[in-house]
This record gives structure tokens, C-alpha cells and sequence, in this order.
């Protein structure tokens, strides 16, 4: 089992999880980070960092997010790591708490 970041992270961004992946499997794209599932070890640490509640374990993603599974191993492979904390993206309280922003995502 891998974990997932779905809809909350989308226009928001925030890298607490980042900060504390201990296998660096986050990747960055430009509005949204994913998990590379090949990397990432089960450590649930990310899960608790995340302040708008965007990470799954993949067995329990909700059934309207299924989609993030197949995005986060398909972004993985293309978008770089990031491997350091950084500002969440500037109009992130605004899009904190909207969902439905599957297509909002910028590949």
C-alpha cells in the first residue's frame, strides 16, 4: 500500500509533508504535489503534516478521488522531487477548503 495526495492539496500546496517524508517520494508539479508510489515506504508521517487533510493510504481513498491513485503514479515519473518545505501557493486559504479540483490541476 502507497499513500495518496488528492483534491485538498490542489491550488494550495503545502509542503509540511514534504518535510517530513523520510524517502524524499514527493513530487512537485505546478499547483499540486503526488506521491511516487514506488518510493514511498507506509510511514504515515505525511498524513499528520498536512494541515487541509489531503493525504490518503490508497485503500482508503474516497470513491470521488479514486482518480489521484492513477495521478500520483502517472505525475511521479514526470514532475521532480522536492525535498524541502517551501510557502504554500499564495491564494491557498481561498482554495483550502473548495473541492472538485481534479481539473484544476496544471501538468
Amino acid at each position: 500500500m502507497t499513500y495518496v495526495v488528492t483534491d485538498a492539496c490542489v491550488k494550495c500546496k503545502y509542503t509540511d509533508c514534504v518535510d517530513v517524508c523520510p524517502v524524499d517520494c514527493f513530487r512537485e508539479g505546478p499547483n499540486f504535489l503526488v506521491i511516487d508510489p514506488d518510493e514511498c515506504i507506509d510511514c504515515t508521517l505525511c498524513v499528520a503534516e498536512c494541515p487541509v487533510e489531503a493525504i490518503y493510504a490508497e485503500d482508503d481513498v474516497p470513491g470521488d478521488m479514486q482518480q489521484y491513485i492513477a495521478l500520483n503514479a502517472e505525475m511521479s515519473q514526470v514532475w521532480p522531487a522536492i525535498v524541502e518545505k517551501k510557502d504554500p501557493m499564495s491564494d491557498h486559504e481561498t482554495w483550502a477548503a473548495v473541492s472538485g479540483k481534479f481539473d484544476q490541476i496544471e501538468r
